[in-house]
């Protein structure tokens, strides 16, 4: 199980998600006030994520500690 504090975070406020993992990765797809959100993992020389957590319409490669680079995002929602 991949992406533990993102998911915690997503159960902690109540908010639907669907989790899937593939080579290692994982992908988690949510949604907040009518929004849809996409976090998937990557590795390439080591792991990243891609996500559209900033701007809906457009994904963003997070490197090194990208899920806590995720989760401040969403934190100020």
């Amino acid at each position: 199980m991949r992406l533990q504090k993102l998911q915690s975070f997503l159960k902690e406020k109540g908010w639907k998600y669907e989790y899937s993992e593939e080579n290692n990765c994982a992908s988690i797809d949510f949604e907040h006030r009518g929004l849809t959100y996409h976090v998937w993992e990557f590795f390439e020389d080591g792991y990243g994520a891609e996500s559209n957590v900033v701007n809906v319409g457009r994904m963003e490669d997070y490197n090194g500690e990208y899920e806590d680079m995720i989760l401040t995002v969403i934190r100020e929602w």
